[in-house]
């Protein structure tokens, strides 16, 4: 098995590419990290990942991965601006600090003209377009009249339908063979 080196990146990992008895069609690569490093510190650019996993051609060049860099570190600067200008706005969620209009009236300050709802008076009966009042306790009368010796069926009964029902004892019957 012949290995030839790659390239390393900046962080001091190497990259190898070499042919494999087992693949004979395509070359394999691996990444080997710096001993000292511990296993979950280890990270790789999304270039060399692409590299790994032989979606890019060619290994990525020193100058490509400073400017990637870079690039991470200007990115990093426009989201902590970002941050502060965001910090800076206030928040609807925040209590107002002062307020310039007055708070909502929960009553009208001129009463002229509101009445409370008063309690209607005993002697007021329902009210019918033929008679004008209704007396209540002639039409109860009338109603007892008409039911007399009966069951109202107006009057809600006590209990449900059910209630005095039991299950009959169940006996098997004899099966007959045809």
């Amino acid at each position: 098995m012949a290995e030839e080196m790659a390239r390393s990146d900046l962080s001091g990992n190497t990259f190898w590419e070499f042919k494999d008895s087992l693949t004979a069609g395509r070359l394999r690569r691996i990444a080997e990290a710096d001993p000292r490093t511990h296993y979950s510190d280890i990270k790789l650019s999304p270039q060399w990942h692409q590299w790994l996993r032989h979606t890019r051609a060619d290994p990525p060049s020193i100058e490509e991965q400073q400017s990637d860099i870079q690039r991470q570190a200007q990115l990093k600067q426009l989201a902590r601006l970002a941050d502060e200008r965001w910090a800076a706005k206030p928040s609807f969620l925040d209590a107002p600090k002062e307020r310039s209009q007055p708070g909502p009236a929960t009553l009208p300050r001129d009463l002229g003209g509101y009445v409370g709802q008063t309690e209607p008076d005993e002697k007021e009966g329902v009210r019918n377009l033929i008679s004008g009042v209704d007396d209540t306790e002639e039409s109860n009368k009338e109603t007892q009249d008409q039911y007399k010796g009966k069951e109202n069926p107006r009057k809600a009964r006590k209990g449900n339908p059910g209630e005095g029902w039991q299950p009959a004892a169940w006996t098997p019957g004899s099966t007959s063979r045809r």
